[in-house]
């Protein structure tokens, strides 16, 4: 429990409502420890452009396909792709317009340049 008084109560009472649960968190922080792959960040950077089947992916990243496969699995399990089957092949692509400009938006962060040390 917090015993400390707040510096600004009415900026606080203002968001209270609106503060981030310890359970939504919790699932942003699993979201976000999911991407913190190498692999799994090149292959949602892949499926930006369009969609791909596991072997089109794992030549493109220079992967084995079962490394692929594990991989998609983990991104489908936390609803980043989707798949459709198409005879033997299944082609994957990013799950909605979410997943895209999340993506979109940290590469153009990355891409800017630090005002700091500008």
């Amino acid at each position: 429990m917090n015993t400390l008084d707040p510096h600004h109560p009415e900026a606080l009472a203002q968001v209270s409502d609106r503060l981030l649960s310890t359970e939504k968190a919790q699932r942003m922080a699993q979201f976000f420890g999911l991407l913190a792959d190498t692999n799994r960040v090149r292959i949602v950077a892949l499926l930006a452009q369009g969609e791909f089947c596991v072997r089109d992916i794992a030549v493109a990243l220079d992967m084995s396909e079962s490394a692929v496969s594990h991989q998609l699995r983990m991104l489908k399990a936390l609803r980043l792709v989707r798949f459709r089957r198409q005879g033997r092949h299944i082609f994957y692509r990013l799950l909605d317009h979410h997943v895209l400009t999340l993506y979109e938006v940290v590469a153009e962060h990355l891409d800017e340049e630090d005002p700091e040390t500008a």
